[in-house]
């Protein structure tokens, strides 16, 4: 299992319908989830790929890691207010998800997952 690249029309079905409504977080998967903004471009988001791709293998089935490729994504972008990349968002089953930029060590998105997510 490696991180799933998704579109806009994808993470509106499988992550959340921003479109339909914008001011509360309803969470449409049976799994939590890891989202990645990354860029092909990013030196950072590069380096946290293959992390991302084992954290995949290590939780199959758990939940699911996604990357938003922000270049062809812009829409989906500015509606998380992207600014910074890679930044990730951690989302749990139930409750909000949670925001981090910069390329985390794998050590810090386990604690995430295991703490957060699991």
């Amino acid at each position: 299992m490696k991180a799933i690249n998704i579109t806009k029309e994808e993470f509106l079905n499988k992550v959340m319908d921003y479109e339909s409504n914008p001011t509360e977080w309803k969470y449409k998967g049976d799994k939590p989830a890891i989202i990645d903004f990354y860029a092909s471009w990013c030196g950072p988001c590069k380096m946290l790929a293959p992390i991302l791709d084992q954290v995949a293998e290590e939780y199959d089935g758990q939940l699911y890691v996604y990357k938003v490729d922000t270049e062809v994504e812009t829409e989906l972008s500015q509606a998380f207010g992207i600014r910074s990349i890679p930044t990730m968002l951690f989302v749990p089953m139930n409750g909000k998800p949670m925001m981090t930029q910069g390329a985390l060590p794998k050590t810090e998105i386990d604690r995430i997952v295991k703490g957060n997510l699991l």
